[in-house]
């Protein structure tokens, strides 16, 4: 089955919608440093999103980070210089992307998403062998951390430890390397539950980490792009309204 997040990720925002009368004034802070082509485009879809839930969406840069901490929630759009310095100054009940080293309030977009998936899919992850590729803390590590709390036994790949030879017998993949191409259907055991959330450009194209053909071979597959993408960016604003709530 190819997982439609585009349908998921709508199916969240409508109901987001409903929920958005239940508070005044929002605000999304957005602090990112330059004018990178990839940073931009993914600033400007979560702005696509904001305005259908009529949540403002303020942009800054690191130096400015007072004034954006007087927003409801925080982004900082990674990679940027001195990030472990300026992520340590948002406070959990700010942090939408849960990738300050506090305790967190919210699970990690990327991570809720899975989250969601295996719901919907009835996955059941329990005993099951689980394999996360990259160890980042969009990705990786806070996917580690879901797979590990639903009770699989989680190994972790990164470019220094592991090896990409133990996909063969894994149940579970997710995949947030970064890299085009990287998992081929030969790797995989047939029913596999393959989630690629790795995202960069081949082409002048979105890629996945996941050579399309996997599809094939897998019980569940998230494509790039149009699976874990929108869903993730969705799963950004039911943070900030979670959040939101607290207050």
């Amino acid at each position: 089955m190819i997982i439609d997040g585009k349908k998921i990720a709508e199916e969240i925002i409508s109901a987001l919608e409903k929920e958005r009368l239940n508070f005044g004034e929002l605000s999304l802070a957005v602090i990112s440093e330059g004018e990178d082509a990839a940073t931009e485009s993914f600033i400007k879809i979560k702005s696509r999103v904001a305005a259908r839930l009529n949540v403002e969406v303020r942009r800054y840069t690191p130096a400015q980070i007072s004034e954006a901490l007087e927003c409801d929630g925080i982004i900082v759009q990674l990679p940027i210089p001195n990030a472990a310095e300026l992520l340590a100054q948002i406070p959990a009940e700010k942090d939408v992307d849960a990738i300050t080293e506090e305790e967190k309030i919210v699970r990690a977009p990327v991570a809720e998403a899975v989250s969601e998936i295996f719901v919907r899919n009835d996955i059941a992850a329990a005993g099951k062998k689980a394999v996360v590729i990259g160890a980042g803390k969009l990705v990786g590590a806070p996917v580690a951390e879901l797979l590990n709390h639903l009770g699989a036994e989680v190994s972790v790949i990164t470019k220094n430890e592991g090896n990409l030879f133990d996909l063969k017998d894994a149940d579970i993949i997710v995949s947030g390397a970064g890299e085009p191409g990287l998992i081929k259907p030969d790797m995989l055991k047939a029913g596999v539950i393959l989630i690629d959330a790795g995202t960069s450009e081949a082409s002048g194209r979105l890629a996945g980490d996941a050579d399309p053909a996997c599809a094939e071979v897998a019980s569940i597959f998230t494509p790039v792009p149009g699976g874990i993408g929108p869903m993730a960016v969705a799963m950004i604003f039911k943070n900030l309204f979670t959040l939101a709530k607290r207050k």
